[in-house]
């Protein structure tokens, strides 16, 4: 894990660190009042966001993360490369340096995608005020994990071409 300041990422890290605190403002969460944000980058640089949508059934709640990963396969598209994701509290306090990673969840989802994608995904984890950023990847944020390839599942026809 690097613990960065915005100014030091890549062009491409910022574009899609910016996606993600731009969708994080699209946040269904009356419940909640916790704003989430999330951004992914495929192979070919298309940018796809998504939001935390909540439900007053709360465990019908959806993760920032889990919508954008689910957006992009409604596409077509499983060749994720790299994530961001931002979050903030409804009394955001702009020195707040708190960083929002995925929940447990989320973190099982990414890779998996990974897996289909073959690539181990690089997370972006930043506050809003950009002032600081983490720069990780799935196989770091979700030690000894299991998905398709460790249940000897055959993938092969979800890869992309």
């Amino acid at each position: 894990m690097l613990d960065s300041h915005f100014d030091r990422l890549t062009l491409a890290q910022q574009e899609l660190v910016r996606a993600a605190a731009t969708a994080m403002e699209t946040a269904y969460n009356p419940y909640s009042h916790f704003y989430v944000g999330c951004a992914l980058r495929l192979s070919d640089g298309t940018v796809i966001t998504g939001s935390n949508v909540e439900n007053a059934a709360y465990g019908s709640t959806i993760c920032a993360e889990r919508m954008t990963i689910g957006r992009a396969n409604a596409m077509g598209r499983r060749d994720i490369v790299a994530l961001a994701v931002m979050g903030r509290g409804e009394n955001f306090m702009p020195n707040e340096a708190k960083i929002t990673g995925p929940c447990g969840s989320c973190r099982q989802m990414i890779y998996e995608a990974s897996q289909i994608a073959g690539v181990d995904i690089e997370i972006l984890l930043a506050v809003p005020q950009l002032t600081r950023t983490i720069i990780t990847s799935i196989e770091e944020m979700l030690p000894l994990p299991f998905g398709p390839v460790e249940l000897n599942v055959d993938i092969s026809r979800y890869r992309p071409r």
